[in-house]
């Protein structure tokens, strides 16, 4: 994966060198009414880049921060609940202290299985043959056991 980051940024650096290369030529940028900068094309490409680029790189790692403290906590709750399960009856397991492989070889305790209650079948309404059928009735009388 490092591979390509570099090859990106590789690819973006020589795109840029092109660019400033062929570009190179003095621009006036009018800041206010009596303020005007002079400067290259290049440098006005590039800190609009920066600029665009900012903004998304410190969404990205605040995101990151936020999601690496969460893993975290996750963790840390997972292994109290793993070591509170393989301390014996009347002790406190200090999680401190466990490992990986104890948390793995803490036996899991499955859930009894919940057996639904019974329904009794539901009776169908007998047919009216002098009823019509209205196929935009839901409640309508089931054709289906017809022959």
């Amino acid at each position: 994966m490092q591979i390509l980051r570099t090859a990106f940024w590789i690819l973006i650096l020589v795109a840029l060198l092109v660019f400033t290369a062929f570009n190179w030529k003095p621009v006036e940028v009018k800041l206010w009414e009596n303020m005007i900068v002079e400067t290259k094309v290049p440098a006005l490409v590039i800190l609009a880049f920066l600029l665009g680029l900012l903004p998304t790189w410190l969404i990205h790692r605040g995101t990151k921060w936020r999601l690496e403290r969460r893993i975290a906590q996750l963790e840390s709750a997972a292994r109290t609940t793993a070591a509170s399960r393989a301390a014996p009856a009347g002790t406190a397991a200090d999680p401190a202290v466990l490992t990986r492989e104890d948390a793995a070889a803490a036996p899991v305790t499955e859930p009894a299985p919940v057996r639904p209650e019974p329904v009794a079948p539901a009776t169908p309404e007998p047919l009216d043959p002098d009823r019509p059928v209205d196929p935009a009735d839901p409640a309508g009388p089931d054709t289906t056991d017809r022959v």
